[in-house]
């Protein structure tokens, strides 16, 4: 069963975030690493997954995206500090 993920990424602690969806979050945050993504994450330097959420189907995965982006910055900040409070790079735990 295929699953979906919501993933912040972060060039430092407090620093940039980008928030996104897919279905493949190893192969989609190598792609952000490595800058194979041309666009804002390769510009900013943010690469550096600090959290992320699972789902088990698109729409309800690409619902909390867009409501994620909504929030006020200080939300977002909570949310990566209450699962990963010193904002490591979560990339190596999936491998």
């Amino acid at each position: 069963m295929t699953k979906f993920y919501v993933y912040i990424l972060a060039n430092k602690r407090n620093g940039t975030l980008y928030i996104g969806v897919t279905n493949n979050l190893i192969k989609r945050v190598y792609e952000h690493k490595n800058n194979l993504v041309k666009g804002f994450t390769q510009k900013y330097n943010v690469h550096k997954l600090v959290c992320y959420e699972v789902f088990d189907n698109a729409y309800d995965a690409i619902t909390r995206e867009k409501r994620i982006k909504k929030w006020k910055r200080q939300w977002k900040v909570a949310l990566i500090e209450k699962e990963n409070p010193n904002w490591e790079d979560l990339f190596e735990t999936l491998l």
